[in-house]
C-alpha cells in the first residue's frame, strides 16, 4: 500500500471552515446579489498577494533563514500595517514589492519591502512607480523611510520596462535625500539595481549570510574567470569594512531592531528637530569613570602617550550611558555615533587613540566627513572630541589621496550650520588641529581637558624649537667619544673594547640630554596655557564634570537654533 504524500499547509485542520459575510451584524440574510459579489471579490484582490503564495515559496524563505515581507512587518511594529498601492495585476504584477505606512512608537513612517515568494522580489513597471510613489509621499508629509531589500533584480520578462522602473525609483529617492532620512535592511541576495537603490539611503544595515554588490559572484567568473564566494565580494564584512554598510549584524531580527533603535536618534525630517526624550539621569552627574579612566592611563609607564578607548568617555557622558555607534567595523580610529544628552540627541565625533595612535587616515576622513554631513543637514548638534597626534603619513595613504579625504573632512566641518562643540582631550597637533572644528572653522565653543596638549607639532617639534642646542649636544658626542676611548686605552682597555664602551657611553648621554628637551618641550609648548591665553580655547573643564559643562551649554545652544532645511548651496564633498 503506497503512502499518500502529506503536503504541509498554513491550515489549520482542526479550525472551522473560514466564512466571510459581508452582511451587517443583526441583519437577515437574504439572497445574494451583484453587491454581494462584487464584495467577494474585492475581498479576494486584497487578500491575494498573502493568500495566493504557495505555502512551498514561504518555506523555502523559512530554509534559508530569512523572514516573508509581512512577517518582517510585524517585527517592525505591532500596529496593523497600512498598505498602500496595493496595484497587483492579473499576473501579479506589482505584487513582488509591498508599498506601506506604519506607525512604529508613535510615528509615521514610510515602508517598503521586496516579497521574495511572489517572482522573487523582482522589479517590475509597476514596481517602480510605486516605489516612486511612496518616496515622493514620505518627502511630501516629511516622515523617515525604512526599506526591506530583498530582489532578485529586474524581471526579466518585464524587458525595459524593469529598469525604467529601478530608475524611476533611483529618482525619486534622490529628490528626497536630505529632506528626509531612511534606513535600509539589506536581506537576501541583491545585485545590480538593487544595491544602487537602497546605498542612496542615508544608513545601510546588513546581517549575515546576505550578498549585495555591483555584480554577483557568476558575474564575475564568466567575466574575469575568478572564483569569488558571495561573502568575499559583498558579504557584510567586507561592506562593513569600506563604509558601504553602516552597521553589520547578526540575522534579519537583529537588522529591523537596529533599524527601529537608530530610527529613535533620528528626526521625521529636515525641518526639525531629532525627538526629545526625557532623563532621569541628571545632568549635573559626576563623570568619574573618566576621571579614573584617565588617571590610570596616564600614570602608567608610558605616561601621555598611552592609549585608551575613547568609547568609554562617550559612554559616560551620555543618559545612561547609552548611544548608538555608526561604521563601527570601519576606521576604528574615530568613532562616531548618536547619543542623548539631557534628553537632547547629540553627534559624537571622536579620535580613538585605543587604534593607530588616533592619527587620521583617509578611511577616518571619509567616515568623519558622512556623519558630519549628515547631522548637519537634519538639525542634529555635534560634540567633537579630539586625541590626534595628526593625519597618517606614508605613500600608501597619499595614494590612496588623504589630501582629498582630508579636504572632504575640513570642507564638512566648516560648513556645519547646527551647534557644534569641540572637546580636546590629549593631543591636537598640526594640521589635525587646524581642521577639526576649533573657533577659526566656526566651532560654537571649545573646551579642554588640563590633559591637553596642543602645539604645531608633537615631540618631534624639538627638533625646531631648540634646533640650536641640539646641534651642540650632537657635536658634541664626536669630542665625547674620542675622549673616553684615549681614557679607556690609558686604563689599559684595548683599542677595540674603547671604542664601543666608549660610542655607548656617548649615545646614552646624548638620549638622556634629548628626553630632557623633550620634556622640557612638553613643559613649555606641549600644553592648554598659551592656547588658553590666545583665546583658541575657551577654558579648562575637570575630567568629573564634562557631562554638566557639555550638557549646559548643549542646552544653552539649542534654546538660541531654530531648526530648519539648508538653505545654503550644498557643497560637493567627495
Amino acid at each position: 500500500m503506497s503512502k499518500k504524500a502529506i503536503k504541509p499547509s498554513l491550515k489549520n485542520p482542526f479550525a472551522p471552515p473560514e466564512k466571510v459575510e459581508f452582511n451587517i451584524p443583526g441583519e437577515i440574510s437574504r439572497a445574494t446579489g451583484g453587491y454581494e459579489v462584487a464584495m467577494k471579490e474585492g475581498h479576494d484582490l486584497i487578500q491575494r498577494p498573502i493568500k495566493s503564495v504557495s505555502i512551498d515559496q514561504i518555506e523555502k524563505q523559512h530554509f534559508k533563514k530569512r523572514m516573508t515581507v509581512w512577517e518582517r512587518i510585524r517585527v517592525l511594529t505591532e500596529m496593523e500595517p497600512n498598505i498602500l498601492f496595493q496595484n497587483w495585476g492579473k499576473n501579479l504584477d506589482g505584487a513582488s514589492l509591498v508599498t506601506g505606512i506604519l506607525n512604529i512608537h508613535g510615528r509615521d513612517v514610510a515602508v517598503y519591502g521586496h516579497d521574495f515568494t511572489v517572482r522573487a522580489g523582482s522589479m517590475d513597471a509597476t514596481n517602480g512607480n510605486k516605489l516612486a510613489r511612496l518616496f515622493q509621499m514620505a518627502g511630501e508629509k516629511g516622515i523617515p523611510l525604512i526599506g526591506m531589500n530583498d530582489s532578485a533584480g529586474a524581471f526579466v520578462p518585464a524587458g525595459v520596462g524593469g529598469l525604467d522602473g529601478y530608475a524611476e525609483a533611483f529618482t525619486a529617492l534622490r529628490k528626497i535625500s536630505g529632506v528626509v532620512p531612511s534606513i535600509m535592511c539589506m536581506f537576501g541576495f541583491n545585485a545590480g539595481g538593487g544595491s544602487y537603490l537602497p546605498r542612496q539611503g542615508s544608513f545601510v544595515i546588513q546581517p549575515k549570510d546576505t550578498f549585495f554588490g555591483l555584480t554577483g559572484p557568476g558575474v564575475v567568473k564568466s567575466v574575469l574567470g575568478e572564483d569569488v564566494t558571495p561573502e568575499d565580494l559583498g558579504g557584510p564584512k567586507v561592506h562593513g569594512l569600506s563604509g558601504v554598510a553602516d552597521l553589520t549584524v547578526e540575522d534579519e531580527v537583529g537588522a529591523l531592531r537596529a533599524a527601529v533603535m537608530l530610527l529613535n536618534y533620528l528626526p521625521d525630517n529636515n525641518s526639525v528637530m531629532a525627538p526629545f526624550q526625557e532623563t532621569s539621569d541628571p545632568l549635573d552627574r559626576k563623570t568619574w569613570e573618566i576621571n579614573t579612566l584617565l588617571k590610570k592611563a596616564f600614570n602608567s609607564p608610558t605616561g601621555f602617550n598611552t592609549p585608551f578607548d575613547v568609547s568609554i568617555i562617550i559612554q559616560q557622558i551620555c543618559d545612561h550611558g547609552d548611544y548608538f555607534e555608526m561604521q563601527p567595523d570601519r576606521a576604528r580610529n574615530a568613532v562616531t555615533a548618536f547619543g542623548r544628552l539631557g534628553g537632547n540627541v547629540v553627534g559624537f565625533v571622536a579620535n580613538n587613540s585605543a587604534v593607530d595612535s588616533g592619527q587620521i587616515d583617509v578611511d577616518a576622513a571619509y567616515k568623519i566627513a558622512r556623519f558630519n554631513r549628515f547631522c548637519n543637514i537634519y538639525n542634529i548638534p555635534i560634540i567633537f572630541m579630539e586625541d590626534t597626534t595628526g593625519f597618517l603619513p606614508g605613500r600608501e595613504q597619499e595614494a590612496r589621496g588623504i589630501v582629498q579625504a582630508g579636504r572632504a573632512m575640513l570642507d564638512s566641518i566648516v560648513d556645519i550650520r547646527t551647534p557644534r562643540i569641540l572637546l580636546i582631550l590629549r593631543n591636537a597637533y598640526g594640521g589635525a588641529y587646524a581642521s577639526y572644528n576649533n573657533y577659526p572653522t566656526g566651532a560654537d565653543l571649545v573646551l579642554a581637558l588640563p590633559t591637553t596638549r596642543l602645539a604645531v607639532m608633537g615631540p618631534a617639534g624639538k627638533e625646531f624649537v631648540y634646533k640650536d642646542e641640539l646641534r651642540k649636544l650632537r657635536t658634541a658626542v664626536t669630542e665625547r667619544v674620542k675622549r673616553g676611548i684615549l681614557e679607556r686605552i690609558e686604563a689599559g682597555v684595548k683599542e677595540d673594547s674603547a671604542r664601543n664602551d666608549a660610542e655607548k657611553e656617548a649615545a646614552d648621554w646624548l638620549k638622556a640630554q634629548e628626553a630632557e628637551l623633550n620634556l622640557r618641550y612638553e613643559k613649555e609648548l606641549m600644553n592648554p596655557k598659551e592656547a588658553l591665553s590666545l583665546g583658541s580655547i575657551s577654558s579648562l573643564v575637570m575630567p568629573t564634570d564634562l557631562r554638566k559643562v557639555l550638557g549646559e551649554n548643549l542646552n544653552f545652544f539649542l534654546r538660541h537654533y531654530k531648526a530648519s532645511p539648508m538653505q545654503a548651496v550644498q557643497r560637493e564633498f567627495h
